[in-house]
């Protein structure tokens, strides 16, 4: 009796992350800039090693999907050529940063900070809001004027 284990721990936590997560983002016009540009696979990935340190700005949805389509492909291709897994070692230390920008990034398209991506590495139920986070359509534009 008396120990408090990381089970109890989290049974108590999960009410103050239920709070990040259910929190409505902003209603303003969103704070990180304009609608970014649906992009193709190559372009994407273009995008992914050129915004290797960027945290500034929006990711699309096909722009963050596509990047990370790229990086577990390779992962796979790395893990069948080296067994040992020491190429995919390197690879996943080149790749962290850049993955770590581009849901930054995808944060800010749906009018969050990047910081609540921390949710996935601290909790259980945080991962499966960051991932319905990363799958949600852009927050509305309200700079753009809608004549429907």
């Amino acid at each position: 009796m008396g120990s408090f284990s990381l089970i109890h721990w989290q049974i108590f936590m999960i009410p103050v992350v239920l709070i990040f997560i259910l929190r409505k983002p902003p209603v303003e016009p969103n704070r990180f800039g304009g609608l970014p540009d649906a992009m193709g696979f190559g372009q994407a990935i273009s995008s992914y090693f050129k915004k290797y340190v960027d945290f500034t700005g929006r990711a699309s949805r096909s722009e963050f999907w596509f990047s990370t389509l790229f990086v577990v492909l390779v992962s796979i291709a790395l893990y069948l050529v080296d067994r040992t897994a020491t190429l995919n070692g390197i690879w996943s230390l080149a790749t962290l940063l850049p993955s770590i920008t581009m849901a930054t990034r995808r944060f800010h398209d749906i009018n969050r900070s990047g910081w609540h991506q921390l949710l996935a590495v601290l909790f259980p139920i945080g991962t499966i809001a960051v991932i319905v986070w990363y799958c949600r359509a852009p927050a509305a534009d309200h700079s753009r004027v809608s004549v429907f």
